[in-house]
């Protein structure tokens, strides 16, 4: 659990789980080492910027590494570290809360809200 003596021990996290691009990135690299081309067709419609902002936030940060491989054509692969790795069981633990909860209580609402109105 969280401490409340240490208010701010999650937001090293919060940082590197930072929205949705984040996440995303993280989801692909969870299956292997990925070229950048794959990365951006995997997360399309991601920028090239905003994918390498996000790809550098997270080398910055420990989590994947950048390894330059020269030639024609120069390509670059990225891939998890064993820092990186060690996030798998936070996307467990949200998976398993959408399995448990639904993904959008909005809508079963609404749908449940429907329903009672038809039967009138």
């Amino acid at each position: 659990m969280i401490s409340p003596t240490c208010p701010g021990a999650i937001e090293p996290i919060l940082t590197i789980l930072d929205g949705k691009w984040s996440l995303l990135l993280l989801r692909e690299l969870f299956n292997g080492t990925k070229r950048f081309g794959e990365l951006r067709r995997a997360l399309h419609p991601i920028s090239p910027k905003t994918l390498t902002d996000r790809l550098r936030m997270l080398e910055e940060n420990g989590i994947v590494t950048r390894t330059l491989y020269p030639g024609v054509p120069l390509h670059v692969e990225y891939e998890l570290t064993e820092r990186g790795t060690h996030l798998q069981p936070i996307f467990a633990a949200m998976w398993d809360w959408v399995q448990a909860y639904g993904s959008c209580p909005r809508q079963e609402t609404d749908a449940q809200g429907q329903a009672a109105e038809a039967a009138m």
